[in-house]
């Protein structure tokens, strides 16, 4: 896409093509890493114990060098969009595999470092979709960084559910990921407080001027509806309440950017 202050002009099909098949490599090469490190603790947890690694279908050599291979072609693929996606392709897979998986079984803190990789899809989408980037403006940068924030807050509800629901599998691998490591109240107060903070961060392309009054009507429901299922988990502190807020998860990130994404070709 042909992306001017907020505005599409244009789809550059060839370039999409590109950031389509260079983010799958380079995403594919980042979850390769993570298995490497993590396939002796892959074998403990019942969801992950059928990976190609841990159920022996590939030895990590070959995951390796298919790792380095995708990683490579990914980055390549990426960096001819502009120099900034490929940059920030790199500083992705080494920030999630090198940083975040060693990081799982010491402190929960791994989900903030997790949550910077997970946030960068949108970022290096926009700035690849401006082009070679010779024309790059403050305004550019501001509207990617935004980008950026929503998905890098909208991760925590996300995966503290998710962790919540998979307390008892993460455990048999020694992962502390919930925010006091334990299913308890604090816990999913935290929870709770994320998506609240998640409401007046999904505003910001309207404050901003680049996205209009329906991405901040749409935001706002959605965000509503989502802080109410962390409302019932702080309440019943109960599996059943941690599957909702993780399923709502799901439906409330495609929701929001296909919001964005509408109201940049309606104006």
């Amino acid at each position: 896409m042909q992306v001017s202050r907020g505005q599409i002009e244009s789809i550059a099909w060839g370039n999409w093509l590109i950031l389509i098949v260079g983010g799958f490599f380079v995403t594919a090469a980042a979850n390769c890493f993570n298995e490497i490190i993590e396939k002796d603790l892959d074998k403990l947890m019942s969801r992950t114990q059928d990976r190609p690694m841990p159920a022996g279908r590939m030895t990590t050599g070959q995951g390796l060098v298919s790792g380095l291979v995708m990683g490579m072609f990914g980055t390549w693929l990426l960096g001819k969009l502009n120099l900034e996606t490929g940059l920030l392709s790199v500083f992705s897979i080494l920030l999630y595999a090198f940083a975040y998986t060693p990081m799982k079984r010491k402190s929960p803190i791994a989900v903030f470092i997790g949550a910077i990789p997970g946030a960068l899809p949108p970022l290096i989408g926009y700035l690849a979709a401006l082009g070679d980037g010779k024309n790059f403006q403050p305004v550019d940068y501001q509207i990617a960084v935004i980008l950026f924030l929503i998905q890098f807050v909208w991760q925590f509800p996300h995966f503290w559910a998710i962790a919540w629901v998979l307390d008892d599998d993460y455990k048999k691998a020694g992962f502390r990921l919930l925010p006091t490591t334990k299913r308890d109240r604090t816990s999913a107060f935290i929870t709770l407080l994320s998506t609240l903070i998640l409401i007046p961060v999904s505003l910001l392309p309207t404050f901003y001027g680049f996205g209009g009054y329906y991405v901040a009507i749409v935001s706002i429901l959605i965000g509503v509806a989502f802080a109410y299922t962390a409302v019932k988990l702080f309440m019943e502190r109960d599996l059943a309440s941690a599957r909702k807020v993780m399923f709502c998860s799901f439906i409330y990130l495609p929701v929001a950017q296909l919001a964005l994404l509408f109201d940049f070709i309606i104006k």
